[in-house]
């Protein structure tokens, strides 16, 4: 990068100025790490300080049946193939309940779209659940599950949601966003929930005084002008709402041969080559300078393995999520080698060890316990790049 063009970017990042399209394209053209690293830090530092927040949650994916057929994905089933699952609410709540220990504070819940439950399953489940976890929030449903919600109930978006908050919904999820640029979507995607559809549902759950996350599916056939439209389309969205808490960048896995029925689901990857580390840490540092009215960035470790998560917080990301156990929808996929749970201590382990404090947060982003941090007394205690 020009060396102008560089001063320029930088006097733009410390002067709180906004970042433009083309600054942002720029950017994804630099190929100094370690300088976009050190601005993003800056901008993560100036945001969040030295902290690291985290929460204990569990996944719950209560059926792999959908209708869509999306190009990259490795979960979804149709009816009737070996391995296609749906749970009764009362499985469902059988596993939660087995979940619970740890003092667990959120269950992340997505499926597929199945095309023959009928609604009254989702929100009864809901129910359920609150009703077993009183004290576990409920993160559920992508924009996308609540657009086929309303095909199979014939109600509007915003009764939908109007029935789930009252049911015990907490958050959306951030899911079905991929990416948004058609250029791109049109290969990836087999469902009917584009741009329109997921910002119109997630206005409609901001407007209904529910805070949500937003995502990125990066790594695939996308280029990075098609990244900076997305982040740039979800910024414009949050200047209208303030509704988006934490943007996830989401790495896109290639699948491995199903050893159950000797299927590669995944028909991208044999025209694609996974994102590399350097640029999963240039997707973080690039996100966190263009969205800068959003207050959180969060790395999912079962996307991009734990030591890349540990250098996603030295490059943007200040929130660590979480504790998982078994996240179907990424190890159905990549077989990648991430582990199935990290507990409550191995976060801590890991937050400090990249030179950090841990914060344990709930879904809301309110404070359950701050946590000490690496020893600054010790010379061999990793302390986070110098701002």
């Amino acid at each position: 990068m020009d060396v102008g063009l560089k001063r320029e970017l930088e006097e733009k990042v410390r002067s709180g100025e906004r970042l433009s399209r083309e600054d942002g394209i720029a950017l994804y053209e630099s190929d100094d790490l370690a300088w976009l690293g050190g601005l993003a830090h800056e901008v993560r530092t100036r945001k969040n300080g030295d902290v690291v927040h985290f929460n204990v949650n569990r996944h719950l994916n209560m059926t792999n049946v959908c209708t869509a057929s999306c190009a990259y994905c490795s979960f979804q089933r149709k009816p009737g193939e070996k391995d296609a699952y749906t749970m009764r609410i009362e499985e469902a709540v059988k596993l939660a309940k087995a979940m619970e220990s740890e003092n667990l504070t959120e269950l992340h819940i997505v499926n597929g779209l199945h095309p023959n439950l009928p609604w009254r399953y989702y929100p009864r489940s809901l129910r359920e659940l609150k009703a077993a976890l009183p004290n576990v929030s409920l993160k559920a449903f992508t924009a996308t599950e609540i657009h086929h919600f309303e095909t199979i109930s014939g109600l509007s978006a915003s009764e939908i949601l109007d029935e789930l908050i009252d049911a015990g919904l907490e958050s959306l999820t951030g899911g079905g966003a991929e990416i948004f640029d058609w250029e791109v979507r049109q290969h990836i995607v087999d469902h009917r929930t584009h741009w329109e559809d997921w910002s119109r549902i997630h206005r409609l759950a901001h407007e209904k005084g529910l805070k949500t996350p937003c995502t990125m599916l990066y790594g695939h056939i996308e280029e990075p002008r098609h990244r900076v439209d997305h982040v740039l389309r979800l910024r414009e969205l949050q200047d209208e709402t303030g509704g988006f808490q934490v943007f996830i960048p989401l790495r896109y896995q290639h699948d491995f041969v199903d050893m159950k029925d000797g299927k590669v689901r995944n028909r991208l990857q044999a025209r694609t080559q996974m994102a590399t580390g350097a640029e999963a840490l240039k997707t973080f540092a690039v996100s966190r300078l263009l969205f800068d009215n959003v207050p959180h960035v969060k790395v999912f470790w079962v996307m991009h393995g734990v030591q890349t998560a540990q250098l996603a917080l030295q490059h943007g990301a200040d929130d660590m999520d979480g504790s998982v156990v078994e996240y179907k929808i990424t190890h159905d996929a990549d077989n990648y080698g991430t582990p199935n749970k990290l507990t409550r201590e191995d976060l801590l382990d890991l937050i400090r060890d990249a030179g950090f404090r841990p914060v344990e947060r709930n879904t809301r982003y309110e404070i359950i316990r701050e946590y000490d941090g690496a020893d600054p007394l010790r010379r061999e205690s990793p302390q986070p790049m110098r701002v």
